[in-house]
C-alpha cells in the first residue's frame, strides 16, 4: 500500500510527523487533497484545518495559522506560522 511521509512544523515548534495515507488542507487557492503519486505542488498554506488520516490510527486534525504546504515525491511537508494538534490527537513520531 503507498503511503505518504507527512511533516508538519510550526515556526517555532515540532507539531507531527508520520506516514499516511491522505492529507487535507485549505489554500490561498482552495482546498487541496493529497493521496499518494500526488504531482508535485507548492502552495500558500490558508488559515484553517488540516486533516491527515494515518496509516494506523484515527482522523488527526491540525489548526493552522497559514504557511507553505509543499509536496514532492509522496512527501508531504507543511511549515505552518503557527499550528497545534486538536484534543484528541496523538503525538507523532519525530
Amino acid at each position: 500500500m503507498a503511503e505518504l511521509e507527512v511533516e508538519i512544523v510550526a515556526a517555532d515548534h515540532f507539531v507531527w510527523s508520520g506516514a499516511a495515507t491522505m492529507v487535507k488542507a485549505r489554500t490561498s487557492d482552495g482546498e487541496i487533497g493529497v493521496l499518494p503519486g500526488h504531482s508535485p505542488v507548492l502552495a500558500i498554506l490558508a488559515e484553517g484545518q488540516l486533516e491527515i488520516q494515518p496509516v494506523q490510527g484515527s482522523r488527526i486534525t491540525v489548526q493552522a495559522d497559514g504557511g507553505f504546504f509543499s509536496v514532492d515525491k509522496d512527501r508531504v511537508v507543511i511549515v505552518a506560522d503557527n499550528a497545534q494538534l486538536e484534543e484528541s490527537a496523538a503525538a507523532g513520531n519525530r
